[in-house]
């Protein structure tokens, strides 16, 4: 049986979205719905979930968060089998560890704790630095839909795309969407590389500009003939020229590597960048090497 898509919810605004959308993509799928709230307090603390229940906010129990969530996601989308779990644990283990058992597990941008939306929240960045699985981030002011048939997603094309997990989940995506893949890759020319002498100016910027053409063919190479791709080579760090890409984008797609002697997945730059200030959902992929 396909493994579920799972969500973390603890009741907060962010975590409600990510049931909308994490519904949508189990449909899309054809897989279950696991809704997971973990939690080391018994009674959840705060407002607007207590507000919405018309009861004191120190009677709001962990099982009345996972009810809620459940209802909106059975609201969503009726045709998608839910489960819940309520673990008496901190949020960051539980979910990594059920990040073995997932297909994707879907997060909201910020938690309970009242960060500004600028910020990404610790539960978050955690699970997507250490999941087994891709960790999808609702970032930006999306409708919360998972849309089919529109719109488009972007692969960030790292520096060893070959085999790249992050490629063949990016191809999925847009396949099972029926929407076009954006293959983003970004280059530098270093500034030693430069040289006054008129017969040289520009090479090395095309030396650079073809390595990363030849990085985008090798991650697309294995690419459906019903995927519609676009590759870009741009200029620029590749931080800023990702979250330019999210600016129109449904999905941003980024992978990660593992690195032996450490827990689980260790974030880059790059992915930090992209989780704390896209402007649409992220995916954080896993690359087993």
């Amino acid at each position: 049986m396909d493994l579920p898509i799972v969500v973390g919810v603890d009741g907060s605004e962010p975590s409600m979205r990510a049931v909308d959308w994490a519904a949508d993509e189990a449909a899309l799928h054809g897989v279950q719905l696991r809704l997971v709230y973990a939690s080391l307090w018994e009674r959840y603390e705060g407002v607007s979930l207590a507000q919405d229940l018309g009861r004191p906010s120190e009677q709001v129990m962990a099982e009345d968060v996972v009810a809620t969530a459940e209802g909106r996601a059975r609201r969503r989308r009726a045709d998608v089998k839910v489960f819940t779990e309520v673990l008496p644990e901190e949020p960051e283990y539980a979910l990594v560890r059920e990040s073995r058992t997932a297909s994707a597990m879907v997060l909201g941008s910020r938690g309970r704790s009242g960060m500004a939306e600028a910020l990404l929240g610790s539960v978050s960045v955690t699970v997507a630095g250490h999941a087994h699985c891709p960790v999808i981030v609702l970032r930006g002011g999306h409708d919360n839909q998972v849309r089919s048939g529109a719109g488009h997603i972007v692969l960030g094309v790292g520096e060893k795309p070959a085999d790249s997990a992050a490629a063949g989940f990016a191809v999925e995506e847009a396949q099972r969407r029926g929407v076009p893949l954006e293959a983003v890759r970004a280059w530098l020319c270093p500034a030693r590389e430069s040289t006054d002498h008129s017969l040289l100016v520009g090479e090395p910027a095309r030396l650079h500009e073809g390595q990363a053409v030849e990085a985008l063919e090798a991650a697309l190479r294995d690419v459906p003939a019903d995927v519609e791709v676009h590759r870009r080579a741009v200029e620029g760090h590749a931080r800023r020229v990702l979250l330019d890409a999210s600016a129109d984008a449904d999905l941003l797609v980024v992978g990660a590597r593992r690195h032996q002697g450490h827990f689980g997945l260790q974030l880059g730059r790059v992915a930090h960048a992209v989780l704390h200030h896209s402007a649409c959902p992220v995916a954080v992929v896993p690359q087993r090497t």
